[in-house]
């Protein structure tokens, strides 16, 4: 069990990019002084702000500025009184390559059906897994190929909607910020000609393919019937494979991520991108002739993570603006323009609220026809949701736009989602709060937050060491996975452990890194993806 107590003053454990805003948060008010590791001479003397009440951490919190030290080089921070120390960190123009590179390996971890060898997994190798054929829930006569993909997150399921998610920010951090991924991984497709962030998505991609019914609707997900236990390796999961009735959200977002497969992967192979496009359409036809929200709940004897939603107008309209966006057919325009009018977020990145996708895709879309009272509307709110997001973010002694009842499961997912918009409301303002801000909400996840921990595996001086995780809780490698991005704080104590351990305190230090801990210390990929996404600014070449 790990309650460490946090140091007085935190910072970002990687570092901060040498002509940025650079802040550490302080709960001791004072003079303090920014030493060379190397050298043991002190580079730049300061006093911090007063210290303030931050309600969401319970603690009286300053900020120390050192903007002014454009220096590269390692350093920590000490305060005037005696032995009060920071984490050392870096100042250097990309701190975050091998992070962003250690997130994006991160998706080859979660590969499921595929042996990950000694020489690309290191020590984490495993066999390959869940090769057996899946059963139809409501016909379990029938068997069908479900090999490949991603594991969902600590457990094994495959789901199309976080899926679908995750490979959203992969590929738009790709469209957007190409020159962060011209470094190979290397995973097994690596050929120097596709990038291997896109060779990662098509093995997801092509699992989804399997997800699809000849009719065009698509299996919510495919799980066993319950969670196996902790110390199961991948490769010993043998219990039977379910395929879970159809859903319309599942099918919204297949028809939204193939169809945004289709327009990214066309200048590197058209027979592929052709073949997301004819699913797309198909899942689009499913849509139209099952108007009504066909909702997913959980039958009742499978207990894996169900991803259900009563809405599905979110899903619908991101299907129609990226069908839109790859076809510039006006039937898609026409669908997306009606929904447009019903009242239902527009600037979510979330499974349950992704609506935002769509927004994305029709603003930045160049080459097809936007109706000028929509674009408007839309930009216009993309600045609001991003100002609101500035507002918070002044609310917090930390820097991030959680308000105090946002602490929920997932915590550190909403974090960087909430990054994501900012950056890209950057992308069309050129407002430079917007990106300072998100570089913030990267600080916070990196350790300059309230328990002083790096919430991403194998990266800063005191990451997270035991996420729920099956594959690094079965193992007998002492440290976990690398590159995982943690839950994060939850206020709501879901699990038993965060019930015994963390009853009481504020919302910002109910987390605990123990492997029992589901509701603030598991992983998923639609964590990692939001936060690949954001690295990728400050990882591109400009």
């Amino acid at each position: 069990m790990n309650r460490r107590s946090s140091r007085a003053i935190v910072v970002n454990q990687i570092g901060y990019p040498l002509h940025s805003t650079k802040q550490a948060v302080f709960t001791k008010d004072g003079t303090f002084h920014v030493v060379n590791e190397n050298s043991g001479k002190i580079v730049f003397t300061g006093r911090t702000s007063c210290l303030n009440n931050d309600p969401a951490s319970g603690h009286m919190v300053a900020l120390g500025d050192f903007s002014e030290l454009n220096e590269v080089g390692r350093f920590y921070i000490q305060h005037e009184m005696e032995n009060v120390t920071s984490a050392s960190f870096s100042i250097q123009p990309h701190p975050y390559t091998a992070l962003h590179h250690g997130l994006l390996k991160a998706f080859y971890y979660f590969r499921c059906g595929q042996e990950l060898t000694p020489e690309l997994a290191g020590p984490w190798h495993h066999s390959a897994c869940h090769l057996a054929v899946g059963f139809i829930y409501d016909n379990p006569e029938q068997s069908l190929d479900c090999s490949g993909g991603w594991h969902d997150a600590g457990d094994y399921g495959k789901y199309i909607v976080p899926g679908a998610k995750a490979v959203a920010d992969l590929l738009l951090a790709y469209e957007l910020y190409p020159s962060a991924f011209r470094r190979p991984v290397p995973i097994p497709e690596t050929d120097g000609i596709l990038p291997d962030i896109l060779h990662e998505c098509r093995w997801e991609l092509d699992w989804m393919f399997k997800m699809q019914h000849p009719s065009g609707g698509v299996f919510h997900k495919l799980t066993t019937h319950q969670f196996p236990p902790l110390t199961t390796l991948p490769e010993h999961d043998l219990e039977p494979l379910i395929f879970s009735p159809m859903s319309s959200t599942a099918t919204g977002c297949f028809a939204a991520i193939m169809a945004k497969a289709a327009r990214i992967y066309q200048p590197f192979d058209a027979d592929y991108a052709h073949k997301c496009m004819q699913a797309s359409v198909l899942a689009w036809k499913w849509l139209v002739n099952n108007p009504d929200v066909l909702a997913f709940r959980n039958p009742p004897d499978i207990g894996t993570g169900d991803y259900s939603d009563q809405q599905d107008i979110d899903d619908r309209y991101w299907a129609a603006c990226e069908l839109y966006a790859t076809t510039n057919n006006p039937v898609y325009h026409d669908a997306l323009l009606t929904m447009s009018k019903e009242a239902f977020h527009k600037f979510g990145l979330c499974w349950s609220n992704i609506g935002g996708y769509g927004t994305i895709a029709y603003l930045l879309s160049v080459t097809t026809q936007t109706d000028s009272e929509l674009y408007d509307q839309l930009l216009s709110g993309l600045r609001n949701e991003a100002d609101y997001m500035l507002w918070k973010s002044t609310t917090d002694g930390y820097g991030i736009s959680l308000l105090k009842d946002e602490y929920i499961w997932g915590s550190n997912k909403v974090v960087m989602n909430n990054a994501m918009l900012l950056l890209i409301a950057y992308r069309f303002f050129e407002d430079k709060r917007y990106e300072a801000a998100a570089l913030n909400h990267v600080h916070y996840l990196l350790g300059r937050n309230s328990l002083d921990l790096s919430y991403i595996t194998g990266f800063g001086d005191r990451p997270v060491q035991h996420p729920h995780y099956r594959p690094s809780i079965a193992d007998d490698i002492k440290d976990p996975v690398p590159g995982l991005v943690s839950g994060g704080p939850n206020a709501g104590l879901h699990d038993d452990i965060s019930k015994k351990c963390l009853q009481g305190l504020p919302p910002a230090q109910c987390f605990i890194d123990h492997e029992d801990s589901y509701a603030t210390n598991e992983v998923a990929i639609y964590w990692n993806s939001p936060a690949l996404f954001v690295l990728s600014h400050w990882v591109q070449q400009k």
